[in-house]
């Protein structure tokens, strides 16, 4: 009964304290939110970025890692045979095995007769050799070895069919809509195939996820077996910034190279299908990367995990709620227009405890002259628990009297 008397006499003193904040949480509206780091601004803004080049390829596709956005793409969705461009995917299974702990690189693969016999480009290792993953890794992406691309399918997966299926449930996981492997060498058959687009997806997934084994697609060379073999990748020499990809070539898929490069933070990834030599495909990829690194500009705007906006939480043991974003905000826009991005957060109104970390509760809005260019949400960068009573029904109280205030 005291405790009742006492709450009864405070209880107005605390009301009016916490009005004024709870009358600006609740009214919170689209706000701008500052660009980090702008430029000075550059004259002539209003330049427009010239046309992409002509590719001579089948396909072709130029896009930036970190947003995504494609700068340069023809014919980027046919389906195609994609030669040994399949052992990035190959790779990229292998390397998910590894992640999950069933697999590691010093585990030892036995060659089988099958591997030994499969023909194309090879690593030279001979049936009933013991190979360590990591050495049949670097001769699947340095040496291009279909021997042991087969080796590490039958070492995963105990035979090849079987490692396929494991090859298409990623690429469907990843969104690779137009793709089916048959197998993990790329050697023709009927019904493997996949398309420049489906690739761009792939390889930035690799890049990503596993930038501690990327290393191996820039290495110039690898031995086996005391025999020394070149990766066919010409950019690597030609151009300092390039640091992989994947080579590949039958008669059926012509000369294909994904491709990708680093310049000043900027990473673009560039993949050309069907063209006619081995110097073509080196020649086209460099004229899609010279285009795109020098009519385009990506920049990070905002640190992922890092706290943007303070929101009002209601009923909760805090007063506040962090909300940021899950990952880095990247922007790709034509050079000379970074001055006009614009960019808003939005967040929502009423926010009840409890909260899980990673709850949406919001957006950041990236326009460039009026059009969206990125648009990612916000998200709760802690938990919060729900309140005592005493701050559950304190809340209760400012949120019936701010309703009465919008009457």
């Amino acid at each position: 009964m005291i405790l009742a008397k006492k709450f009864t006499r405070i209880y107005p003193v605390l009301c009016i304290s916490l009005l004024s904040f709870s009358i600006q949480a609740l009214s919170e509206d689209t706000k701008p939110l500052p660009i980090a780091s702008p430029p000075a601004v550059v004259e002539d803004a209003k330049v427009m970025t010239p046309s992409s080049p002509t590719i001579a390829a089948t396909s072709h596709i130029l896009l930036d890692f970190h947003t995504g956005k494609v700068m340069a793409e023809n014919n980027a969705d046919a389906k195609l045979a994609p030669a040994s461009l399949t052992k990035i995917m190959t790779t990229y299974v292998v390397f998910k095995e590894i992640e999950s702990g069933r697999l590691h690189l010093d585990d030892v693969a036995t060659v089988s007769e099958k591997a030994w016999k499969t023909s194309g480009s090879k690593m030279f290792v001979q049936v009933n050799d013991r190979v360590k993953v990591e050495d049949l890794l670097q001769g699947v992406i340095i040496q291009s070895g279909n021997d042991a691309s087969v080796t590490l399918a039958e070492h995963v997966a105990g035979d090849e069919a079987t490692f396929a299926q494991m090859m298409n449930q990623n690429a469907e996981r990843l969104g690779m809509i137009n793709t089916h492997f048959e197998n993990s060498d790329g050697l023709p058959t009927e019904n493997h195939y996949t398309t420049a687009r489906d690739l761009s997806i792939l390889t930035r997934a690799l890049i990503k996820e596993f930038p501690q084994y990327y290393k191996w697609f820039s290495q110039k060379e690898f031995t086996y077996n005391k025999i020394t073999q070149q990766n066919r990748n010409l950019l690597l020499s030609r151009d300092g910034t390039v640091d992989g990809v994947k080579t590949g070539h039958t008669e059926e898929a012509g000369y294909c190279l994904v491709a990708s490069a680093l310049r000043d933070d900027m990473r673009l990834i560039s993949i050309v299908m069907g063209t006619k030599s081995q110097m073509a495909r080196a020649v086209e990829n460099q004229t899609l990367l010279n285009y795109g690194f020098r009519f385009f500009e990506s920049h990070r705007l905002y640190e992922g995990k890092k706290a943007l906006n303070e929101a009002r939480i209601w009923k909760g043991q805090e007063k506040t709620l962090p909300l940021g974003l899950a990952e880095d905000l990247y922007v790709t826009v034509p050079r000379r227009h970074y001055q006009d991005l614009k960019a808003a957060v939005n967040v929502d109104k009423k926010i009840l405890a409890p909260v899980k970390a990673g709850d949406k509760f919001g957006s950041v809005n990236v326009t460039l002259k009026g059009e969206v260019i990125a648009n990612k949400d916000l998200i709760a960068l802690k938990a919060v628990e729900k309140g005592s009573i005493f701050r559950r029904l304190t809340d209760s109280m400012l949120q019936m009297m701010d309703k009465s205030d919008d009457k």
